[in-house]
């Protein structure tokens, strides 16, 4: 990772959780996108939409706009899938070439953070999610560790356990033998269920 101000740059790093979505989101096909996620929300199509739209909100935010006028999941999908999610993560990542970005302050729907802050927490967002449509495409054997790790890391730093519930953003931990893979742990500690 560069270091900009200090602090690590989390843009490599979103860069990468960025690409391992986009294989999996380029791997859907047809029926798919109806198939269920283990992120109880949303079917396939939905978090891509969802996905999309967090894309939006973060170029928003950057941009110093509302990033909670975003809808999501995103309505307006014309094209291909893929080819939103291409265009949206090119928006995100023109707003957010700068360093100097990194160091704004962004109102997000739920905290105001630094843009660090800020892609720092999405990196993770979307590791996770790339699992989830991982059981979709069947490529769960394909996912980086070293994403998983970081995710698993950032999470256990930032939502704590005990403070879960079954209607919150995240549920309570699922438990998982201590020596599966890193993405069964991560699923498990962000409140998903997981089969080993």
């Amino acid at each position: 990772m560069t270091e900009t101000g200090g602090s690590a740059d989390p843009r490599p790093q979103l860069s990468s959780a960025l690409d391992q979505t986009q294989r999996q989101v380029d791997a859907l096909r047809g029926d798919d996108f109806g198939h269920p996620t283990p992120c109880a929300d949303y079917d396939a199509g939905t978090l891509v939409a969802h996905l999309i739209a967090v894309l939006r909100k973060l170029a928003a935010a950057g941009r110093g706009e509302d990033a909670s006028a975003v809808t999501d999941p995103a309505t307006d999908i014309t094209g291909g899938w893929a080819d939103e999610f291409r265009g949206a993560r090119a928006g995100f990542e023109q707003v957010w070439s700068a360093d100097a970005a990194l160091g704004k302050s962004c109102t997000m729907p739920w905290a105001v953070m630094s843009g660090r802050e800020v892609l720092d927490a999405y990196t993770h967002e979307f590791t996770v999610h790339s699992w989830d449509l991982a059981h979709v495409t069947g490529q769960v054997n394909d996912l980086d560790p070293v994403l998983g790790e970081a995710a698993l890391d950032w999470f256990g730093d930032n939502v704590p356990a005990d403070a879960r519930s079954d209607d919150g953003q995240f549920g309570p931990v699922v438990d998982v033998d201590a020596g599966a893979d890193v993405y069964a742990r991560l699923a498990g500690y962000v409140g998903r269920p997981v089969q080993v």
